[in-house]
């Protein structure tokens, strides 16, 4: 009887493995100029679901990937940590290269640039959401829109594992199961107004996946067809 092929990495799921490796992929992605995204120290972010549906934006000087992989991998971030962000939800990443245009700025100047960077992208996925909210539980500043650089965009999730992924009623029990947990951290701790807003962003990002569950079954039109 053939033994069973050995996990390469001891504890480690395959599917998890294979993710991984799609965001490694992803980072060696390159620009117009050849540059890579591993390569990038300052840029903006965005995250987006199964559905390309925009969940949360953000901003880094220190690097790109390794902002990415706070949030994605096992380095928690904040937004991870309170149950803002669920991982398992992030199907797609884009990104917005800045190097290019902060070279020679004073740190104000660096500040205010990447603070507008940011709310440009925060502008653009709210306005790209059916929601027309996404995740970010602090509140990004408020100042004036700029032309973005080119961005970046990849899927992050492997073509065998998407569909398993994307499933809506897996999708669901993850999304009640954050909510849960939000729900519990607020609380337990003196929480700020905007991880509150945060989370009727997730009860509406769920109730909005359950009513197109319903209708993809046609369970909610037989319904309405009985009341």
């Amino acid at each position: 009887m053939p033994s069973e092929p050995k996990d390469p990495v001891p504890g480690l799921p395959h599917e998890v493995q294979a993710i991984r490796a799609e965001i490694r992929k992803f980072y060696r992605s390159t620009d117009a100029s050849g540059r890579t995204v591993a390569s990038v120290k300052h840029g903006v972010y965005a995250f987006f679901d199964y559905d390309n549906e925009p969940i949360y934006a953000g901003q880094t000087v220190e690097s790109l990937s390794t902002r990415i992989n706070r949030h994605l991998t096992n380095q928690r971030t904040d937004a991870v940590a309170m149950n803002v962000l669920d991982p398992f939800e992030v199907a797609f990443i884009e990104v917005w290269p800045m190097d290019d245009l902060v070279q020679g700025l004073s740190q104000d100047a660096l500040s205010a640039l990447m603070n507008k960077a940011e709310f440009t992208v925060y502008s653009k996925v709210l306005k790209d959401s059916k929601l027309g909210a996404i995740l970010n539980e602090k509140t990004v500043f408020t100042t004036d829109l700029i032309e973005l650089p080119p961005s970046i965009k990849g899927c992050i999730i492997p073509a065998d594992i998407f569909p398993l992924r994307k499933h809506p009623d897996i999708r669901l029990a993850r999304r009640a199961a954050t909510i849960a947990n939000l729900a519990r951290v607020i609380s337990e701790r003196d929480v700020s107004d905007g991880l509150r807003v945060t989370l009727l962003t997730q009860a509406r990002r769920l109730e909005l996946l359950a009513t197109e569950r319903l209708r993809e079954l046609g369970i909610g039109q037989a319904h309405d067809q009985k009341t």
